[in-house]
């Protein structure tokens, strides 16, 4: 796609840490890292988002991820580590071709990727279940 970042590394036209890849997916370091370690995985063909991407590319990106998880953990050691996907505008995805962010934790690192805590109402939940049910 024109304009798009990711394909332009994909294609060697832009430069790029790689870190891994397949004939499915690469990964590179984040320019932007949230913490030491951060690593976007990317399927080779452009796809927006996750609604977009067919399974196959999915379950490649995701099996790349895996991989790099792996070596990030015995690389860094970290605590924990987040898989990430922003799908759209609304929801921070600033480059529009599919990606996986893989951001090792560690205690007290002072990232703040969490939310308060608040149950849900039992009716909402069974009615947005259902509506959503109806619809998968």
């Amino acid at each position: 796609m024109a304009g798009c970042i990711f394909c332009a590394i994909r294609d060697g036209r832009a430069a790029a840490h790689r870190v891994a890849e397949d004939e499915h997916a690469f990964a590179i370091m984040d320019i932007n890292p949230q913490n030491d370690g951060h690593v976007l995985v990317i399927p080779r063909p452009h796809f927006e988002t996750v609604v977009d991407i067919p399974e196959a590319d999915f379950l490649a990106t995701i099996r790349l991820s895996r991989r790099v998880v792996a070596g990030i953990r015995m690389a860094l050691e970290p605590d924990g580590m987040h898989l990430i996907h922003n799908s759209g505008r609304a929801a921070n995805q600033s480059v529009p071709h599919f990606h996986v962010h893989l951001i090792p934790r560690w205690f007290n690192d002072g990232k703040k990727f969490d939310w308060a805590l608040r149950p849900g109402d039992p009716a909402r939940l069974n009615a947005l279940a259902e509506k959503i049910r109806s619809r998968v």
